[in-house]
C-alpha cells in the first residue's frame, strides 16, 4: 500500500493551487496521502492544506530559517520526514523543479519528472519530444518514488477535506553555505502564470516593449495572467519568466488568448491543455489556428483596443 507525502507550495499566506493538483495525482496512485507545509508563520497555510480533499494529515514544520524558499533548507526537512513514505510528490513549478532534484539526490534515487498520468502504483506516463510522444516510466519496486507532477495535466482536488494538523520542530539547522537574498517577480499583482484561470499572451508581432503594454492592460482588465512567446522574450519585449512553452512554463488555464503568436510547436506544447484557446493573427496560415478553438485573422492593434472597449 502506497503512503504518499506531498510538498506544499505556498507564499506564507496562501496555498498554491498546484498542491491540490498534486493531491489529485496522489489519489490516482492510491493509498494514504499527507502534506508537509514548511515555512515560518504557516498556520493559515496548514489549515488550507488540511481542507484539500484526499489529505489524511498535514505536517507543519514552522521555523524561521524555513521562511525563505531555499531548496537547501527545505530538502533537509523533507528527507527527515520521508522514511515513512513510499512516494514524495512535488509540483512541476519553478519551486518544485528547484526542490525535488535535491531531495532525489539526498535519497539516492532517480527523479520521475512531469507525471501526466498514473497507470500503476509505480507506473506513470509523461510527455517527451515537445509533447509529441508519451513515455511509460516504471520506478523500481525497492526504491522510494520522488516525482514532480505535471500540474497542467491534473485538476485541483476539492476543498472539502478535514485533515488533522500535526506540528513538528525542524529537524535540521539553516544551511551555512547558502543565504537568501530576495525574490522578485515581474508579474506584479497579476495572477501567477502557472495557476491563472485566464492568460493573455503576446508575440513578436507586437513589435516593441512599449506596445507589449497592451497585453498587460488587457490582462489586468480581465484579471488574467500575462504570458509571452519565446520570440517576444528573446526580442526583449518582456521578462523571460513570462515565457510560455516547452522551454518556458507549461500552463492549462480555462482561457488562453494569444495575440500575434504564430504557434511554433514549442509554444503549442505549453498551452495544449488549455480549456479554450483564442488566437488573433494577421497570417491566416499561422499554425496556432490549427489548435485554436476560436481564431480571428485580423490586426491585433485593432482587435485589442476594440476588445478592451467592449469589456470596459
Amino acid at each position: 500500500m502506497s503512503k504518499i507525502l506531498i510538498i506544499a507550495e505556498h507564499d506564507s499566506n496562501t496555498l498554491n493551487p498546484a498542491t491540490a493538483k498534486c493531491a489529485s495525482c496522489a489519489t490516482a496512485i492510491g493509498g494514504g496521502c499527507d502534506v508537509i507545509v514548511m515555512g515560518s508563520g504557516i498556520g493559515a497555510v496548514a489549515a488550507q492544506a488540511a481542507a484539500v480533499e484526499g489529505v489524511d494529515k498535514v505536517i507543519a514544520v514552522d521555523a524561521e530559517h524555513l521562511a525563505a524558499p531555499l531548496a537547501v533548507n527545505l530538502a533537509a526537512e523533507v528527507v527527515a520526514a520521508a522514511d515513512a513514505y513510499s512516494h514524495v510528490l512535488g509540483p512541476s513549478t519553478t519551486f518544485g523543479k528547484d526542490l525535488m532534484p535535491r531531495i532525489a539526490a539526498l535519497l539516492g534515487v532517480n527523479q520521475v519528472s512531469d507525471i501526466a498520468a498514473v497507470t500503476g502504483e509505480r507506473q506513470f506516463q509523461r510527455p517527451i519530444y515537445a509533447g509529441n510522444a508519451i513515455v511509460d516510466v516504471q520506478a523500481p519496486a525497492d526504491a522510494k518514488v520522488v516525482a514532480t507532477v505535471r500540474i497542467a495535466s491534473w485538476p485541483a482536488a476539492g476543498n472539502g477535506g478535514g485533515a488533522a494538523v500535526e506540528e513538528r520542530p525542524a529537524s535540521a539547522a539553516a544551511s551555512e553555505h547558502t543565504r537568501y537574498v530576495g525574490i522578485k517577480t515581474a508579474g506584479g499583482e497579476r495572477p501567477d502564470l502557472q495557476t491563472a484561470a485566464r492568460v493573455v499572451s503576446g508575440g513578436r508581432a507586437l513589435g516593441s516593449e512599449e506596445n507589449f503594454a497592451m497585453i498587460y492592460k488587457l490582462a489586468d482588465l480581465i484579471e488574467a495572467g500575462a504570458g509571452a512567446s519565446r520570440a517576444a522574450v528573446d526580442a526583449g519585449y518582456c521578462p523571460n519568466d513570462m515565457q510560455v512553452g516547452q522551454t518556458g512554463k507549461i500552463i492549462a488555464p480555462d482561457l488562453y488568448m494569444a495575440f500575434g503568436i504564430s504557434g511554433a510547436i514549442q509554444h503549442i506544447t505549453g498551452i495544449k491543455d488549455a480549456g479554450t484557446i483564442v488566437a488573433v493573427n494577421k497570417d491566416a496560415d499561422a499554425p496556432i489556428f490549427e489548435v485554436a478553438d476560436i481564431g480571428l485573422v485580423d490586426d491585433l492593434f485593432k482587435v485589442i483596443p476594440e476588445l478592451m472597449e467592449l469589456l470596459g
